[in-house]
């Protein structure tokens, strides 16, 4: 059950506190030829069965950037803003990918409410995000992720997931 974080006050109260993980979302083939065909990203260490299994991990692994879009959908699992105006990603203050995420692994994410600050009309928090893979020991990517809320500019609540 995700954490609901009830407007900008909610956000703050959570600072430097670990907000849980995700379930856990497997990475398949089919997934990863998705992902190369909308990013026009054919890397043969992904997509390339028979390259792959030749290459330094001996199968297929997924795109380092399909790990990283994962982080949205996976934060529904944590969290759910409530009484917020406008949400947005503005920035990777880091982002590191220390393992690879071998074909028909699973991932998820664990996430940690680094900091939040006020900033001109808005509020900017950073999470501090892991995603965990079952089939390796060190993780598949470490970022710290900021992102920028508003009010809600009228009256009405207006909810929302990452």
């Amino acid at each position: 059950m995700p954490i609901l974080l009830k407007g900008i006050e909610g956000i703050r109260s959570y600072a430097g506190f670990h907000l849980g993980k995700s379930g856990w979302v497997e990475i398949g083939q089919p997934m990863i030829d998705a992902f190369a065909a909308v990013t026009d990203d054919r890397d043969p260490l992904s997509v390339d069965l028979e390259e792959a299994a030749r290459g330094p991990y001996g199968a297929p692994v997924a795109h380092n950037c399909l790990i990283l879009a994962m982080v949205s959908p996976m934060l529904h699992d944590i969290f759910l803003l409530e009484d917020i105006g406008l949400v947005r990603q503005c920035e990777i203050e880091s982002l590191r990918f220390p393992a690879p995420v071998p074909v028909n692994s699973c991932i998820r994410l664990d996430a940690r409410l680094k900091c939040a600050r006020t900033e001109l009309a808005s509020l900017r928090f950073v999470l501090e995000c892991t995603i965990e893979c079952d089939s390796t020991t060190a993780p598949a990517m470490e970022a710290e992720i900021a992102y920028q809320v508003w009010q809600p500019a009228r009256a009405g609540k207006r909810d929302y997931a990452l």
